[in-house]
């Protein structure tokens, strides 16, 4: 299993990449999450606890530690990340539950 910090470097490397050749597009993908993620409603911390959950969902490693890390630094607690989690796990069963070991080793690595 690769280290947190490696996989946040292969985000931040790709997303480099990709504003060089498509800035067009990032921007306006990055523009979107600015607005999404912004508080309303919902706050940022909850939103990023939902994330959580659907990047365990989607089987996406580079999301769960990306979200791991935003959670975190939006005042989640590991026990919430670890709550929102299994509702990812109750939605998605055992293949959702493997997943969990992605989120169990980003809180390890970033805690």
């Amino acid at each position: 299993m690769e280290n947190t910090s490696e996989l946040l470097t292969q985000i931040d490397s790709s997303l480099k990449k990709l504003a060089n050749q498509t800035p067009s597009q990032t921007q306006a993908f990055g523009k979107m999450m600015e607005a999404i993620e912004s508080a309303g409603k919902l706050d940022r911390k909850t939103k990023e606890l939902i994330a959580v959950s659907l990047s365990i969902a989607g089987k996406c490693h580079w999301c769960i530690a990306f979200h791991v890390k935003n959670a975190l630094d939006s005042g989640a607690t590991r026990e919430e990340i670890l709550e929102a989690s299994w509702v990812a796990v109750m939605m998605g069963g055992g293949p959702a539950l493997m997943q969990l070991q992605l989120v169990q080793k980003a809180l390890d690595d970033l805690g």
